[in-house]
């Protein structure tokens, strides 16, 4: 019990402190790198075999990056447990981030205070969406930002804490491995329309539960910071739906809904009755992911020592 807490409360310290670490060191660009090299084996194929070889890809790879990480932390144990320690705590630390995400968003802000909009647009399009963001007015471009600081806290904090809990740091692992395929892969183009499809369809249902909690703990994060809680529980409610993606309304109608304002990415979805944000929504809504980020510890923990209790009695 107390060496998974160790890891946990390690990992999150870790990411308060010092962020995410260069690319280079990086095990998810590691996986970014695998990824792109894989995915060449599809490339001018047909639709048939680009499906199968996805779902292959994403299948093979992810069961592979479990058992290797399991076998590298069983052989860290063998060699010092305080290696084993150390050893968990980075790589699962590299499985989430709130950290860097944060930093990223309150760029955006700062740019928008500083009337700089096309900085703004730029960090927008490099870190946070993959729309077009050239033309986006100073609301779209906070909303942007406000929708992916939402839409992260399910795959970027929640769904790594659910899969370490289930799985231990092989888990989180696999998880981010599969979700990072989506991020590059699932994409309705020409090139990657069935290759993707397979990982997309993997990672909507790995992040099917992880939405779902994500959404109340932003409810419960809404009511402790003072805002508006109700509006966000009626607004995830109502809204969740009306998502192309069956995971990602819930978080950020939840976010609209807390801050009173309307999310929208025209021609796609408007989420929330409220107007459209500014630069200071960005940061209320980085603080309403903060407050959850630690609701969602609390739980972890409260539930490996209830566990850890159960097995006892």
């Amino acid at each position: 019990m107390w060496e998974t807490i160790i890891i946990l409360m390690g990992a999150v310290l870790l990411d308060w402190a010092l962020g995410d670490p260069p690319n280079a060191f990086h095990p998810v660009a590691w996986m970014g790198s695998l990824i792109n090299f894989l995915k060449r084996g599809a490339i001018a194929r047909g639709a048939k075999y680009q499906l199968i070889y996805g779902l292959f890809l994403i299948f093979s790879c992810g069961c592979l990056i479990f058992i290797l990480s399991a076998w590298f932390l069983s052989y860290t144990w063998s060699v010092n447990p305080y290696l084993y320690l150390a050893a968990s705590i980075l790589l699962f630390k590299s499985s989430f981030a709130f950290s860097g995400l944060r930093k990223v968003a309150l760029k955006v802000r700062s740019s928008m205070e500083g009337g700089n909009l096309e900085q703004a647009r730029k960090i927008v399009a490099t870190h946070l969406v993959s729309r077009e963001t050239s033309d986006l007015e100073a609301p779209a471009v906070a909303s942007a930002a406000v929708e992916s600081v939402a839409e992260n806290f399910t795959d970027g904090l929640v769904a790594p804490m659910l899969y370490f809990l289930l799985g231990g740091v092989p888990g989180a692992l696999a998880y981010r491995f599969i979700n990072t395929a989506d991020a590059m892969l699932g994409y309705r183009d020409p090139v990657h329309e069935y290759v993707g499809k397979g990982t997309a369809w993997l990672d909507d249902i790995l992040n099917y539960v992880p939405a779902r909690l994500a959404g109340l703990l932003l409810v419960a994060a809404a009511r402790l910071r003072g805002e508006n809680g109700k509006g966000a529980w009626v607004t995830m409610r109502s809204h969740h739906s009306l998502t192309q993606s069956p995971n990602a309304g819930w978080t950020m109608s939840a976010a609209a809904g807390a801050l009173d304002v309307s999310l929208e990415k025209e021609g796609h979805y408007k989420l929330g009755h409220g107007d459209p944000p500014s630069a200071e929504h960005i940061s209320r809504a980085t603080g309403l992911v903060k407050t959850a980020y630690i609701l969602s510890i609390i739980v972890i923990v409260i539930i490996i020592i209830g566990v850890r209790h159960g097995r006892g009695a």
